[in-house]
C-alpha cells in the first residue's frame, strides 16, 4: 500500500528532527531518497533553459538537497521544501555559470558545425523538408554522435535572452530571468541562516544563562533590569554572558559528520 502525502511529510520531519539531534550518513541518504523528486522537478525545470543532460544536473540538485539537509532546523517551523529549493536551483545554476565560462569547443567541432549547417540548407532545399541528424551526419561523413555533440557544445555557448521561456507548462510559465539568483534574496537567505545557527546554539544553554543574554541583547533591558528579572545578581548576569557566549562560540564551530558504524 503507497504511502499518503501527510504520511511521507511526517517520516520527513521525524528524520529531520533525528538528524538535526545526531547527524549521520545513514538518515542523511534517508532523507535524500524522500525528497528526490524535489531534485528531479527542479532539474525537469533548470534543463529546459540550457543544453546539458536532465542527469548531470539532477546529480548537481543532491549536492544542493544535503547542504539544505546539514543546515536546517526543524525549530524553526519552516517548511523544509521551501528551505531546499534554493540551495538546489542555486548549486544547478551554479553549475552552469561555471560550465559557460569555461567551456571551450574544439576547432573541428567549430569547423564540423559551420559545414553541417550548409549541409542542412542544401538537404532541406532538395528534400522539402528538414534534413535528420542522421542524414547530416552521413552527408558529413561523421558519425550521429559527433554531429550532434558538435550542435550542443555550440548551443551551450548561445547567449539566452533573460526573456527566454525555460519551462513550457501552462501553470507554472518561468524565463531565463527567473532562474538567475537574486542578490537580495541570497543575502536574507544567508542571514536567516545565520539566524537559524544562532538559535540552535542560544537553545544549548543553561535557561538562566540563555535569559540573561536574550535579555540583554535581543530585549536590550540593563544587566540590573536582568538580575531583578531572573533573581541574580548583576555580576552573576556579567559571568553569565560572558560564559553563554563562550560556549555559543564552541557550538558554532563546524561540527564533524558522525558516521553509523
Amino acid at each position: 500500500m503507497m504511502a499518503t502525502q501527510p504520511s511521507l511529510r511526517s517520516r520527513g520531519m521525524e528524520l529531520l528532527i533525528s538528524y538535526h539531534q545526531k547527524p549521520s550518513v545513514k538518515i542523511r541518504n534517508q532523507l535524500v531518497q524522500l525528497n528526490a523528486g524535489l531534485v528531479r522537478k527542479i532539474a525537469h525545470r533548470v534543463s529546459h533553459q540550457c543544453a546539458e543532460p536532465y542527469e548531470d544536473l539532477e546529480q548537481i540538485g543532491y549536492l544542493g538537497l544535503i547542504r539544505a539537509i546539514e543546515r536546517f532546523d526543524p525549530s524553526q517551523g519552516c517548511a523544509f521544501s521551501s528551505f531546499a529549493v534554493p540551495y538546489i536551483r542555486g548549486e544547478m545554476l551554479h553549475f552552469l555559470r561555471d560550465r559557460g565560462g569555461t567551456v571551450k569547443i574544439p576547432r573541428r567541432w567549430q569547423q564540423l558545425n559551420k559545414e553541417g549547417q550548409k549541409v542542412r540548407e542544401m538537404l532541406a532545399e532538395a528534400y522539402g523538408r528538414q534534413p535528420t541528424d542522421n542524414e547530416i551526419a552521413e552527408q558529413l561523413g561523421v558519425s550521429v554522435y559527433e554531429w550532434r555533440e558538435s550542435k550542443l557544445a555550440t548551443k551551450n555557448r548561445s547567449p539566452l535572452s533573460l526573456d527566454a521561456t525555460v519551462c513550457q507548462q501552462i501553470d507554472s510559465p518561468m524565463t531565463l530571468g527567473d532562474t538567475l539568483p537574486d542578490a537580495h534574496y541570497q543575502a536574507l537567505q544567508n542571514l536567516e541562516e545565520d539566524r537559524q545557527q544562532l538559535q540552535r546554539a542560544l537553545s544549548q544553554l543553561e535557561e538562566k544563562t540563555r535569559k540573561a543574554i536574550e535579555f540583554v541583547f535581543l530585549h536590550d533591558l540593563s544587566r540590573k533590569e536582568v538580575a531583578e528579572r531572573i533573581g541574580v545578581s548583576p555580576m552573576t548576569v556579567t559571568r553569565r554572558i560572558q560564559r553563554g557566549v563562550q560556549q555559543m562560540m564552541t557550538f558554532l564551530q563546524p561540527q564533524t559528520l558522525q558516521t553509523d558504524p
